[in-house]
């Protein structure tokens, strides 16, 4: 038999709505919740919802100062109260005195929507915690119904450069759900986001309670580089997605595929030596960020046995 991986169980966890403050699922899940919990609850640990981004919520946008999602590094965390901070920082620093400082929250799942074509996209932070690499592959076999294709994204950030919500927690993992429109609710994006909440937490449950999820491998897309949109001299876009690559998230793309068309009517084409596979393709949230799409790596990582300690 394989060696297990043996983590102590889990005692809270955190579901946090509105880190982006017009990605309406979580936004809506997370009021809910807050307002009536129990469908939250289980027999052998806690959790809480939140709103991630509460001023950005109540004005539908995605942040006031500066992505929050971006703002937990931990220079920010550490230091100290200054009225020149940016709202986020404020608001990253009390999520972490709240649930880290006061209550250690052991596992922190987010929830997010993509104006792009992905699916729902478990997205890990960390490449090397087995138990949440065990929670996103029981998610992909016991939660998904078929007509939504599934995908584990990798960003996976090197120890003491983790600037995301995931970095506060113990054990965490990210749902991406699209496509779905920044300020809209979607009803079949948002019942799955639902059952993939409740999975998560069934899946703490089973640990806490001792079940082994035995060693498996598991196929993920690997962040390789970001790509950005064609520019003039001034730094303005002149090229747009192709009609051939939009919608096409996690779809190979070829030496010689197209990639953008210019207003002028010119085809551009990827000019790499081997095959990506695109990701947040035409992501609205990521023009400020000169993003047009993420070019990933397929890997495949052997997941060694999990069992709770004790």
């Amino acid at each position: 038999m394989n060696s297990s991986s043996q983590y102590t169980s889990i005692n809270r966890a955190l579901i946090v709505g509105g880190t982006h403050g017009d990605e309406m699922s979580g936004v809506v899940l997370a009021k809910h919740w807050l307002k009536d919990p129990s469908e939250l609850h289980r027999k052998t640990f806690t959790t809480k919802a939140v709103i991630g981004n509460p001023l950005a919520v109540e004005r539908c946008t995605r942040y006031i100062d500066m992505d929050l999602n971006r703002s937990f590094a931990q220079e920010n965390l550490s230091a100290s109260e200054s009225e020149s901070d940016p709202y986020e920082v404020k608001r990253a620093r009390e999520i972490y005195q709240n649930h880290v400082k006061k209550e250690p929250v052991d596992f922190i799942c987010d929830l997010h929507n993509t104006t792009s074509n992905m699916g729902a996209t478990i997205l890990l932070c960390k490449a090397g915690d087995p138990f949440s690499l065990h929670m996103a592959n029981y998610l992909r076999k016991n939660c998904l119904d078929y007509a939504l294709p599934s995908y584990v994204y990798l960003i996976d950030t090197k120890e003491g450069e983790n600037i995301y919500l995931q970095n506060i927690a113990r054990h965490s993992l990210a749902l991406e759900l699209g496509p779905q429109p920044q300020g809209v609710i979607r009803a079949d994006i948002l019942s799955r986001m639902r059952n993939l909440v409740n999975c998560c937490l069934d899946f703490i449950d089973l640990f806490n309670q001792g079940t082994e999820f035995p060693c498996f491998e598991l196929e993920m897309y690997k962040v390789a580089s970001k790509v950005d949109y064609p520019r003039d001299a001034d730094g303005e876009i002149e090229g747009i997605i192709h009609k051939e690559l939009q919608d096409k998230d996690y779809l190979p793309l070829k030496p010689g595929d197209p990639t953008f068309q210019t207003l002028k009517g010119t085809e551009l084409f990827y000019d790499g030596k081997e095959e990506i596979y695109p990701t947040f393709i035409n992501e609205a949230a990521y023009y400020e960020k000169k993003v047009a799409f993420i070019a990933m790596q397929k890997i495949h990582q052997v997941v060694p046995a999990l069992k709770v300690q004790g």
